[in-house]
């Protein structure tokens, strides 16, 4: 008989559910939380100074030129949308499955979605150096004349699945927590917070026909954001694919992308949980290290599929005997820029590689470092395909190279100071782990616990 693992340690009572779960965000916040958060604040508003500059003086403060023309605003885009894919397929996805490891780290996971999208959709609008026309991009009549948006660029298209996808994670997570709010709510003892968790909760009374229309509507928002996984990264990727340019204009680069975007996704969602667990000793009881050896098993298995990704990229080159595609590639190993695309191949490709052993899977430690890496690569393999593809074209005497400056730092780092000033906020005012879905699978793995021990 297969031995179930065991998804709540420490004999949990209902009662003690609740009580752990909520004491978060009931008590003071701590010195460590003060600390951590306040630095995440001021790396948020070195953010805004850094945009607001940009968006002042023009999209010449930073390092794009000709014929670089898509630098760190794309590249550091594509890097955030991808990270919000594994709060989707951990909720959505694994929902649908019905895969029960999934409950303790689906609400973080699908937060960790809501602010990475929310992260990512500034820079396409940064990026346009005139965020201020941005609503030119929706299609509305308009008294402008004939001047419409084109339906046939994926830049457009880009703008409708990021939105869709934003708006369907945000509804997702939101209806998944009302009936955590409404514990929080009977537990309050502040009238405000009482009235604001009220309010949030939507007047839920947990009675059977509340619980028949809330399950009913979770599966249908799962069902149709379980397609969103696959498109969105799919029409970024159109952005590149539907190019001429060598290194680009493939085929491979909507699945490619799909696999990398789970890839980092599950990345940040381990850095997060790791900290969870060690900031929050209760919640080791329930992100037990099988939840996190489950997730490291999906690192290791799309960090194979993004190193087939690479070397099916090579190989088509050289089979397709096109001069410029073949030069692109070698262009990327061993050019200016190689120290990028083996940095990209080291953290994506050897790395997570050390997964295979299984107290390898298992070490805190070396799953944090291993996250950290993946995240680094994914960067680095949107920066590869993004600015070598650029900076040397068809005609050599085009050919221009990619400077950092102030500000393209500024907007990399920043990005994580907005990101993280809102999961922290996240953390003290919401429930990070789901109640409602924790609870009913309280005992499973307990009876063979228990038997065991008998």
């Amino acid at each position: 008989m297969i031995k179930r693992q065991q998804l709540v340690l420490g004999n949990k009572s209902l009662k003690d559910v609740t009580d752990d779960i909520c004491s978060l965000i009931e008590r003071m916040p701590g010195q460590k939380f003060l600390a951590v958060f306040s630095a995440a604040l001021v790396l948020f508003w070195f953010y805004l100074f850094v945009q607001g500059s940009i968006v002042v003086k023009g999209m010449g403060l930073m390092g794009i030129n000709n014929p670089v023309g898509w630098g760190t605003d794309i590249v550091t885009f594509v890097f955030w949308v991808g990270i919000g894919h594994a709060g989707t397929l951990i909720s959505a996805v694994l929902f649908l499955f019905r895969q029960k490891w999934r409950t303790s780290i689906a609400r973080t996971a699908e937060a960790m979605t809501v602010f990475a999208v929310m992260t990512a959709g500034l820079f396409p609008l940064l990026h346009t150096g005139r965020p201020w026309l941005a609503y030119w991009l929706l299609p509305y009549p308009n008294q402008r004349g004939p001047l419409w948006v084109n339906f046939r660029s994926p830049l457009l298209w880009d703008v409708f699945a990021v939105s869709t996808y934003a708006t369907v994670s945000i509804v997702f997570w939101y209806i998944g927590m009302v009936p955590d709010l409404a514990a929080v709510r009977d537990r309050a003892k502040n009238k405000i917070r009482k009235l604001a968790y009220g309010a949030l909760s939507l007047g839920w009374r947990g009675t059977a026909k509340q619980w028949n229309h809330f399950e009913m509507t979770y599966m249908l928002l799962a069902g149709l954001a379980t397609p969103l996984v696959l498109s969105v990264h799919s029409i970024v990727s159109f952005d590149f694919a539907v190019a001429n340019l060598p290194g680009w204009h493939t085929t491979i680069f909507p699945p490619y992308f799909v696999a990398g975007a789970i890839f980092s996704g599950f990345g940040m969602v381990v850095t997060l949980m790791v900290i969870f667990r060690e900031v929050v000793p209760v919640f080791k009881d329930y992100i037990t290290m099988d939840h996190m050896e489950n997730m490291n098993k999906v690192i290791m298995t799309t960090g194979l599929l993004v190193g087939y990704a690479y070397g099916a990229e090579f190989f088509i080159a050289w089979y397709s005997g096109s001069p410029y595609e073949q030069f692109a590639f070698i262009n990327r190993a061993v050019g200016p820029y190689w120290w990028s695309y083996w940095t990209m191949i080291i953290c994506n490709v050897f790395i997570p590689q050390i997964f295979w052993f299984k107290s390898m899977r298992r070490n805190i430690k070396v799953m944090f470092v291993v996250s950290i890496f993946v995240n680094i690569g994914m960067w680095f393999e949107r920066f590869v395909i993004t600015v070598t593809s650029l900076h040397r074209d068809f005609i050599p005497s085009s050919w221009g190279m990619f400077e950092f400056t102030f500000y393209d730092y500024g907007a990399i780092f920043g990005s994580f100071g907005m990101f993280f000033t809102l999961f922290l906020l996240y953390t003290r005012v919401l429930p990070a782990i789901s109640i409602c879905e924790v609870k009913p699978v309280l005992n499973v793995g307990r009876e063979e616990s228990h038997d065991k021990a008998h």
